[in-house]
């Protein structure tokens, strides 16, 4: 029998002589219940958010962008890219060219990143989900169309029930600039803004779609694209993403990189990344302020149980095992509280990520608010909140209890 650990256990559930010991053990505990099951529900709800943010960026960002390792455009011909096009796991292979212009619309000015694409990225984009006003149709006939974030719209005065066309103007590749005559030296094309998205403040506020003839009419190409952007079969797991992305290096070699979107929007993903990892620190240093009740109510137990330690040294017992049974005494408070807290945040984070009964304010992407539960989150959360409690209760434990000095 551990000795120590039934002794802890006993003075746990056993009455104190002074009840204001059973009030801060009983605080202690259900602090630590509150503090992780805070913990587990704060960073489900941050999963959610991150997932609806990436869910999101998905209809932009493709699964997979190749583009060249040196140099801004490529032509996308040969063996090599008809066998990636063909690969099990591909379901949508765009063509687009990407620049930063200058637009001018309406006596309005900015800059924006065009984006230009083919037919079939205009049958198939799930951007078109995000339409706010107008529709996503970058054809009428055989006029050229742009479809337009909402913040750059905002900005330019742009409107799909006007009539108006923006005239977005580049550097022409193919002539020197011209001081006598600036206009000579810039290439241009009009469009009229036939509908509006908004995916996020980023995006919305400097990307329009333009079709990819217009695109490479502006810029001066032929059949050059600056990428090629693929979406796989939907489902398609991180083991399939990540086989896809080995077989298409190994294909296209070391002339192009192959991007997943991680690598497509580094800063941003690392910065989710570091979010979260600040917002479970936060919660783990309250965690440890909470925690500093079991530091008042061990030192209390300890001077109420001076009789019973004397005993104990006289039946033999060694400095080190007093020191383990009431380490194990402060440290059983802080995992009750761990268990309790544990149940109530999975068992809140599960119906809400079930059944969204907390609903979002406002009109927002979602009527609820989004939660995803993660196993590792569950991990890093027991892990911490057991580490910290078992620190804070060797904390008086080493001061009040003297080391065997035989």
């Amino acid at each position: 029998m551990n000795l120590p650990l039934f002794i802890a256990r006993r003075y746990l559930f056993a009455k104190k002589s002074h009840n204001v010991i059973n009030i801060i053990s009983a605080i202690s505990a259900i602090g630590m219940a509150i503090g992780t099951a805070a913990l587990i529900i704060i960073l489900s709800v941050y999963n959610g958010f991150d997932e609806l943010v990436k869910s999101t960026l998905s209809n932009v960002e493709p699964d997979i962008l190749i583009v060249p390792a040196k140099g801004k455009a490529f032509i996308p011909e040969g063996e090599a890219f008809q066998t990636v096009a063909s690969l099990p796991a591909v379901k949508d292979f765009y063509h687009v060219i990407e620049e930063n212009v200058f637009v001018d619309y309406d006596e309005h000015q900015g800059i924006a990143k065009a984006k230009g694409v083919g037919a079939d990225y205009e049958d198939d984009s799930p951007l078109a989900l995000h339409i706010t006003s107008g529709e996503f149709s970058l054809h009428k006939g055989d006029l050229p169309q742009a479809v337009v974030g909402a913040g750059l719209a905002y900005k330019m005065g742009m409107n799909p029930a006007f009539l108006s066309s923006a005239t977005i103007y580049f550097p022409a590749r193919d002539r020197n600039f011209s001081l006598a005559n600036p206009a000579a030296s810039i290439e241009s094309v009009r469009m009229r803004p036939a509908g509006i998205f908004t995916v996020n403040q980023q995006i919305d506020e400097e990307l329009m779609i333009i079709p990819l003839e217009e695109m490479r009419q502006l810029l001066g190409y032929e059949k050059e694209v600056s990428g090629i952007e693929v979406r796989l079969t939907e489902g398609s797991s991180p083991k399939v993403l990540a086989k896809t992305i080995k077989e298409m290096k190994k294909i296209l070699g070391p002339d192009f990189k192959v991007l997943d979107r991680f690598r497509q929007n580094t800063s941003l993903y690392k910065m989710m990344r570091y979010e979260k990892a600040a917002i479970f620190l936060i919660l783990i240093f309250i965690i440890i302020i909470i925690a500093f009740n079991i530091f008042g109510s061990l030192t209390m137990l300890i001077i109420e149980k001076e009789d019973d330690i004397e005993t104990f040294r006289s039946l033999g017992a060694t400095g080190k095992m007093l020191r383990k049974t009431f380490t194990l005494e402060g440290w059983l408070i802080s995992l009750l509280g761990l268990a309790a807290g544990l149940v109530l945040g999975t068992a809140f984070a599960l119906l809400q990520q079930k059944f969204g009964f907390i609903k979002m304010p406002g009109n927002f992407l979602v009527s609820a608010y989004p939660v995803i539960l993660q196993w590792s989150d569950i991990l890093f959360t027991v892990i911490g909140v057991a580490l910290i409690g078992y620190l804070i209760a060797r904390l008086p434990v080493r001061r009040n209890i003297a080391r065997d000095e035989r």
